[in-house]
């Protein structure tokens, strides 16, 4: 049975929305732009932090990948970002959990400013408290960093009543690193085997099937 929790954190990308074909076209602007190779797989960049993405991935060293993060920004900023769909079944999610007391904010790897205007494009900023996300500074770049900086940010002490709701492996690995339980999302990116092997605590096949999750972990604990 899942545990009780007072607040839900929600990953962004592979989550709440579909960002493969922005993510994918600015890849592919950066790979021209620059001249590196696409990799073999490029639905890896989908979920972890930019950086992360073209040292470990393209084998980058800082300044290069730095610049790369830049070129990709330069398409996505304008374009990419709205290449995007709201996954089925969100909108009803968030509102049976507002519904239900629990207090919903985002922690995302994309920079605030783009999750900002993303949610807004998509009618979703209503159910959220605040969005969270990386610096366009470079602050907050690890999964973690957000986690925190929003639970600081909202005066939440006890980790015991946060839960992640994230998608891919560093959704999970942030939220363990921040002292919080993960629900994996299996409507987005990750597949079971990452995302069990990965240490998450719950999985859901469905917004739906979250939402019920989530409430019926606040329905037990008021039975007893």
């Amino acid at each position: 049975m899942i545990k009780a929790y007072s607040t839900v954190l929600f990953d962004l990308d592979g989550t709440l929305t579909d960002s493969r074909e922005g993510v994918i076209n600015c890849l592919r602007h950066a790979s021209g732009v620059m001249g590196f190779d696409m990799p073999d797989d490029p639905d890896r960049f989908l979920g972890p932090p930019l950086q992360w993405s073209f040292r470990n991935i393209c084998g980058m060293d800082e300044e290069r990948s730095a610049e790369a993060v830049r070129v990709f920004r330069e398409r996505y900023s304008t374009i990419g970002l709205f290449e995007n769909r709201v996954y089925d079944g969100i909108p009803e999610m968030l509102g049976r959990l507002r519904e239900a007391g629990v207090s919903l904010h985002v922690a995302t790897c994309k920079v605030d400013t783009y999750a900002v205007r993303i949610m807004e494009r998509f009618g979703l900023m209503e159910y959220f408290g605040m969005i969270g996300g990386a610096g366009i500074d470079g602050t907050r770049l690890e999964k973690h960093e957000v986690i925190d900086w929003v639970l600081s940010e909202n005066g939440i002490t006890d980790r015991s009543t946060v839960l992640m709701l994230g998608d891919r492996l560093n959704d999970i690995a942030g939220a363990h690193k921040a002292g919080i339980d993960c629900l994996g999302a299996l409507w987005g990116y990750g597949s079971l085997e990452e995302l069990v092997s990965g240490g998450a605590e719950y999985t859901a096949q469905t917004p739906q099937q979250a939402a019920d999750m989530i409430i019926a972990g606040r329905n037990d604990s008021h039975v007893r």
